[in-house]
């Protein structure tokens, strides 16, 4: 056996284990046990493969995710930039209507601003200003991150495998363009079930949310799945995750594009 293929075997065996445990909902050990190098591209490499098998599994690829776009996450993990994940259709719950919570190993909510695409960003590198052109509005979200990892038991390499340990997300209705929108100085607040559980503002994701989709545009331009028109863009927490649990109904108001609600049975 080459020293190639013992490496490919790796990285499939790690992509296997964190299918099988999202299959089974029983968590498994960290990847990074078995993978060398235990670096961002080793990660990515890992989830590739799984993304080419939901493909081809006839999941449809609708967005992506950025992750750790806090430098309080990024130093605990002891990094210094974002992480992406995919974002598929299956993925997509409608505001106000139940979520099943059996569906997720380990969740928590957190509070987002999302962007959606009109034209595709392919190569780059690209300016804030061409991001700006390409998006077409701006929605409040709500992702559901979660990990197929024991524990939350993660490194950089473990969370960028396990597809930046998303799990689901939720899409305000009334979409908002960006023109005479400060995205930066947008306050946030969070509640569960009734209770203000976090606070934040757009500073809190990378200075600024496009920041984070520059960062992205930037990071997939040269890759196999570039950002494409109708895309969307989860562009990071805008404060603190709260654990979900059955029965919780969370609610996300942001200044200047409205509400959103995640609503779990």
């Amino acid at each position: 056996m080459t020293e190639w293929s013992e490496a490919t075997d790796v990285l499939v065996e790690a992509a296997d284990r964190l299918l099988e445990a999202a299959r089974s909902g029983r968590p498994c050990p960290p990847v990074r046990e078995t993978l060398p190098g235990r670096t961002a591209e080793t990660g990515y490499a890992v989830q590739e493969i799984n993304t080419r098998r939901a493909l081809h599994d006839g999941r449809r690829l609708v967005g992506r995710k950025i992750g750790l776009t806090s430098q309080a996450v990024q130093r605990q993990l002891g990094v210094d930039q974002p992480d992406f994940g995919m974002l598929f259709a299956d993925m997509a719950f409608l505001d106000g209507l139940p979520i099943p919570t059996g569906r997720f190993l380990q969740p928590r909510a957190e509070a987002e601003i999302a962007l959606v695409l009109k034209s595709d960003l392919v190569g780059g590198p690209f300016t804030v200003a061409e991001v700006i052109r390409a998006v077409d509005f701006a929605l409040p979200a709500i992702e559901i991150v979660d990990s197929r990892i024991a524990g939350w038991d993660i490194t950089l390499v473990d969370t960028v495998a396990d597809n930046a340990s998303s799990g689901a997300f939720v899409l305000g209705n009334t979409p908002v363009p960006l023109t005479g929108l400060d995205l930066r100085l947008a306050g946030m607040t969070m509640s569960r079930r009734g209770q203000e559980v976090s606070t934040g503002a757009g500073a809190s994701c990378m200075g600024h949310p496009l920041n984070a989709a520059v960062w992205l545009a930037n990071a997939l331009g040269g890759r196999d799945f570039p950002l494409r028109a109708g895309d969307i863009v989860l562009t990071g927490a805008l404060g603190p995750v709260v654990a979900v649990e059955p029965g919780d109904v969370f609610e996300v108001a942001i200044d200047g594009l409205g509400s959103v609600r995640a609503v779990f049975s």
